[in-house]
């Protein structure tokens, strides 16, 4: 059996598990109890999952926020600042690459907007080789181009995932319209969505477990 903290029992032991979970981007599984007959009744973290699921046990994973770095200024930047703290990120505001010390993961995206050409080479160096899932520049396709034939001309790998220009095609100019495009991006890729409206999408629009569906 996968070791646990119980909600009912060790609550302080329960509480720094759920901060740990957080604050180092570790995706975890939380699993409550609720059969009368449940030999441990209430909410636990499992490291791995039950071999023998019971019937009355509830298990949801937990992944840790988004991260956004926001680096460079601009008339969007207070607009991706509200809209990341309405979706429970963190966002971090920075102004150029030497600003980039902090512990970047898989939780971890970045946009890219300083609006300077040698500054957006430099911050594109150092985050190209981080492995992030999201990367956003501003800017027409062309400048997007140059940018990243330059940086890749001096070594470094790893362009695969720069969406520029960022964001998604929902019309508008205002620094709001075009934060929110930035936004629903980056949920998109992180949540594995398809970025097509939910008018075309054909099956249902929340996953229904599979014992549920064997069910109905």
């Amino acid at each position: 059996m996968p070791w646990r903290y119980s909600w009912s029992a060790q609550r302080p032991t329960f509480l720094r598990k759920w901060r740990i979970t957080f604050t180092r981007a570790a995706p975890a599984s939380l699993a409550t109890c609720f059969g009368r007959d449940a030999a441990d009744l209430g909410t636990h973290f499992v490291d791995e999952e039950e071999e023998e699921e019971a019937p009355e046990t509830f298990v949801q994973q937990l992944v840790p926020p988004v991260q956004l770095l926001v680096i460079g200024d601009g008339p969007d930047s207070g607009a991706l600042q509200r809209f990341s703290e309405t979706l429970g990120w963190s966002a971090v505001q920075l102004e150029n690459a030497a600003e980039l010390s902090g512990s970047y993961d898989e939780w971890t995206a970045a946009i890219v907007k300083t609006h300077n050409y040698g500054r957006d080479c430099a911050v594109l160096r150092a985050l190209l080789p981080l492995g992030l899932r999201y990367i956003g520049l501003l800017g027409p396709r062309r400048r997007r181009d140059q940018l990243l034939g330059d940086v890749l001309d001096s070594g470094v790998e790893g362009a695969g995932n720069v969406f520029g220009p960022a964001g998604l095609d929902l019309g508008g100019d205002s620094p709001e319209a075009i934060a929110l495009s930035i936004v629903a991006e980056i949920q998109a890729v992180f949540a594995g969505g398809s970025h097509r409206p939910l008018r075309e999408r054909r099956a249902p629009i929340h996953a229904v477990p599979q014992d549920v569906a064997l069910a109905c």
